[in-house]
């Protein structure tokens, strides 16, 4: 049987990977980095505008991804089966190379790396998707109450915490202003367990969006069985759980309600994106082709290359070793440069991958990944057949 083509994928994961920039970006742009924008940023006459710009992107993206993650993962295991070969086989090995791919990305490149927690995750889930339905539902079950426990605990922890008076933090000295690349490597290192704290503590959450995301495949979200399904996502995401982050995160102050609205509400908004962009191209598959789907495509289809690039290019604009834009920007006026680096960011990412992909068939990131793999497998049987980036089929 041959794999089925669906239109809204490929513009789905582009959605995702860009949408997750507009939560960073503002990390980016922050003088000191992650440190800065966990700590508070100084009221400006742009802070209504700047908290409404977080809002919309805050969490929902980085739930969609997940979710992709792990309808990417369902897909794999479909092509695998009409292969005729055992999952989840020589999968673990692409979870590990993810593993090095994530590695690599936060020591070199950010500290708010997603890809380390997805290769575990992914490693994980996929022997998940060998048992049944019913044992994978009571897993999403099981591990959701686990992460809304935890939730509640942190959440009530920060509301009920005395405030501090004395301001944002100060990093002395600051390596995202005035340091290089190297200092930004060792600052990481220095601090790796502070930065990966956040992909601990929704590692339950991850493994219940990763099982939903491929149970929803297999309920014909993408496709022509899935109208009721899709129906019921949207009203849950924007009916429901929209009005209800909405009010948790601009309504309740000090940290809680973000805490709640990210890890709680946001994750079923993005089903609802899920179902809004599924049932639009399933309803005008043509959409597809158009200007703005074909680019959104484009970047889905190297989501790893672009995950990687548009962090690069935010790195190197906003970073003291870069233009070190974040820095020299006044605080009056970061708002609409925030505004102005994202959009120069993501037109780089979709024009990077619109060139690319004209000569070859996946990105370079992506076939670097699939070469190691070619050759960690080959003598299993089960290695890819590609040993470079192929010509596009135009």
């Amino acid at each position: 049987m041959a794999a089925v083509r669906y239109p809204a994928l490929d513009v789905l994961r582009g959605i995702a990977i860009l949408g997750t920039l507009g939560t960073n970006i503002w990390i980016f742009t922050h003088p000191q980095g992650l440190i800065g924008y966990l700590s508070g940023t100084p009221d400006s006459g742009w802070r209504p505008v700047e908290l409404v710009l977080q809002w919309l992107t805050q969490g929902k993206f980085l739930g969609l991804l997940t979710v992709m993650f792990g309808i990417g993962l369902a897909l794999q295991q479909a092509s695998a089966r009409r292969a005729g070969l055992a999952w989840p086989g020589s999968y673990l090995w692409r979870a590990a190379l993810l593993l090095v791919d994530g590695i690599a990305h936060f020591v070199l490149m950010t500290e708010f790396d997603v890809l380390m927690g997805y290769a575990v995750t992914g490693w994980i889930v996929a022997y998940l998707l060998v048992t049944t339905p019913r044992v994978q539902w009571r897993v999403i079950a099981g591990a959701t109450a686990v992460h809304m426990t935890m939730l509640a605990a942190i959440t009530a922890a920060v509301a009920l915490a005395p405030r501090s008076g004395g301001g944002p933090s100060i990093l002395h000295p600051n390596p995202y202003a005035d340091g290089s690349w190297w200092d930004l490597v060792i600052f990481r290192l220095d601090n790796a367990w502070l930065f990966r704290i956040e992909t601990m503590l929704i590692f339950p959450l991850s493994i219940a969006l990763f099982l939903l995301g491929a149970r929803l495949f297999d309920a014909g979200v993408l496709d022509e069985r899935g109208a009721t399904l899709r129906r019921r996502l949207m009203i849950a995401g924007f009916g429901v759980a929209l009005p209800l982050d909405f009010a948790l995160e601009l309504g309740v102050p000090g940290g809680a309600g973000l805490l709640a609205s990210r890890y709680g509400t946001a994750p079923v908004v993005a089903l609802g994106v899920l179902a809004l962009v599924a049932e639009y191209y399933h309803r005008r598959p043509d959409r597809a082709r158009s200007l703005a789907g074909r680019r959104l495509a484009e970047v889905g289809r190297m989501a790893l290359s672009s995950y990687v690039l548009q962090n690069l290019v935010a790195s190197a604009l906003c970073y003291g070793w870069g233009l070190g834009l974040a820095a020299a920007t006044p605080a009056e006026h970061r708002v609409p440069v925030t505004v102005a680096i994202y959009a120069v960011v993501i037109a780089t990412v979709m024009t990077f991958a619109h060139l690319w992909l004209r000569r070859y068939d996946r990105g370079p990131v992506e076939w670097l990944w699939n070469t190691t793999y070619r050759a960690v497998t080959v003598r299993s049987g089960t290695a890819a057949d590609e040993r470079k980036p192929r010509p596009a089929h135009r």
